[in-house]
């Protein structure tokens, strides 16, 4: 049975926001991870009853120049090019920095601490049937997995995760430490490739997971190239949701698949997926 599931896409526009919401909902006592920090929406499905709002930060060095013989140490180490350090100061370039304090370990005169940078904030509440946390990036912020990973740290019992979409640093930062990863994608030739990228990227992670397809428009090239992907790396099809104006008329509103005709087939992939 699975306690943590993420929902992902290899691109962004697929449903997969519409996907976890309505799992969401579907389900009693569970609590939801939005970790699409850079463009949250799950809120407008769930209209969770905000009851905190913490602030989130990562870690950067901080440089006691008293103690500082400026012999470039820190420069040497850091390997995101975060630091200069010059004459008499260090430059911090904070939107390099990884918070992976090399520099404040491997210091022989002692002079970095840690210190805090505020990058977001995290979002907590409860909805109808569960717990809400939301994690949002501050505007002009690069990095989003020091947010990720605070929203994550308040994971707790069943869990539904919406990643963001894509493959890169901040989906692996959602996805890892999960059960199973529900791969959202469409049958066009840019959903084929992208999702195909997130498939090698659950192999890696040796995630399992399983594909659902919506838009489906019939049983065309481009879906039986789809169907022949996913046989081929071993994802099995899962739920398969036709185009349907119905839905989106029901998007275009902030309503989800719960409301729609097609809430039974939700229901048996929530059934299928967490029991």
């Amino acid at each position: 049975m699975v306690d943590k599931l993420a929902v992902a896409s290899g691109k962004g526009g697929t449903g997969k926001t519409l996907i976890s919401t309505s799992l969401a909902l579907l389900m009693e006592d569970i609590t939801f991870l939005d970790c699409d920090v850079e463009e949250p929406n799950s809120h407008i499905f769930l209209n969770p009853k905000v009851e905190e709002i913490r602030k989130a930060y990562k870690v950067v060095p901080d440089f006691d120049l008293k103690k500082c013989d400026f012999c470039k140490k820190c420069q040497e180490v850091c390997q995101f090019g975060a630091l200069a350090v010059l004459k008499d100061r260090i430059i911090t370039f904070y939107e390099l920095c990884h918070g992976c304090c090399a520099c404040v370990d491997l210091c022989p005169r002692g002079a970095v601490k840690e210190s805090k940078k505020e990058v977001g904030e995290i979002v907590l509440g409860s909805f109808d049937g569960g717990r809400f946390v939301g994690g949002r990036l501050n505007i002009g912020e690069p990095m989003a997995t020091p947010v990720i990973r605070q929203v994550k740290e308040l994971m707790k019992g069943k869990t539904i995760i919406d990643a963001p979409p894509g493959s890169s640093c901040p989906v692996i930062e959602s996805i890892k430490g999960t059960d199973f990863v529900l791969l959202v994608t469409e049958p066009t030739p840019f959903g084929i490739h992208d999702v195909s990228i997130l498939m090698e990227v659950l192999k890696e992670l040796s995630i399992p997971g399983g594909v659902v397809i919506n838009r489906k428009m019939g049983e065309d090239e481009i879906y039986k190239r789809l169907r022949g992907l996913c046989d081929e790396e071993g994802f099995e099809v899962l739920c398969e949701i036709p185009f349907s104006r119905e839905v989106a008329e029901l998007y275009a509103r902030g309503k989800n698949l719960v409301h729609s005709s097609f809430r039974g087939v939700l229901e048996k992939l929530a059934e299928r997926v967490m029991g």
